[in-house]
């Protein structure tokens, strides 16, 4: 729901800045590798200690070269399966390394076994959600449905608890407790949009077999 028109707003935002660095010889992978690379290290050295305000920012802060290196490739010219491959790929190593920063924080410091279940939920879940729709859509299935929570939906989910979350350690009382609202939102509407892509995606592919059958009877 938030790529329609989240997408939309920062592609026209970051427009410039993409424009900038391909002035100075950038190239859209290099901007991918180290986004990735800032959001894996941002949430495995702070969310682990219960470092969440500043492990939100660094992670923000990197998280928007998803948008910056398509922006790149498209006002390049330069757009391609590969580059297309390698941004899906390295945003589920992005997304391993959010929710499994949390889930260290919970089987350690966090001391919260419950909570740690669910966050690796999220994790297992939201790579599942990917999965289904790429696979359906490479077993030629348009997979014509979103569902309920998409990885920008987990994301600012997240993103936004966690950075609230953190401001418990400069004193503001009970903000702690969204951190956890969040995660089993998340794990909630991950596993709703997983019902809804696997329903959506037998009926298209009894849809598609029984047109194929037909087809073949009538040959």
């Amino acid at each position: 729901m938030l790529n329609k028109y989240a997408r939309a707003f920062f592609t026209r935002v970051l427009t410039p800045f993409a424009a900038f660095l391909l002035r100075r010889g950038v190239s859209p992978d290099t901007v991918t590798l180290i986004g990735t690379g800032g959001v894996v290290a941002g949430a495995l050295v702070f969310y682990p200690r219960g470092e969440f305000f500043w492990g939100t920012v660094v992670i923000t802060l990197f998280v928007f070269s998803d948008l910056v290196d398509g922006n790149m490739a498209r006002q390049a010219g330069v757009s391609s399966r590969w580059g297309a491959f390698l941004d899906s790929t390295l945003d589920r190593v992005a997304d391993a390394a959010i929710f499994g920063g949390l889930a260290l924080w919970y089987a350690g410091g966090g001391n919260d076994l419950a909570l740690c279940a669910v966050t690796i939920f999220c994790l297992a879940s939201g790579q599942v959600v990917s999965y289904t729709k790429a696979r359906g859509e490479s077993i030629g299935l348009p997979v014509a449905v979103n569902g309920l929570v998409e990885r920008a939906e987990r994301l600012v989910i997240s993103l936004v608890a966690c950075g609230f979350a953190g401001l418990h350690k400069f004193g503001v009382p009970g903000i702690q407790w969204l951190l956890p609202i969040a995660l089993w939102i998340v794990a909630v509407g991950s596993l709703v949009t997983l019902v809804q892509r696997v329903i959506t995606v037998r009926r298209e592919a009894f849809e598609a077999d029984a047109a194929a059958h037909e087809g073949s009877g009538r040959a």
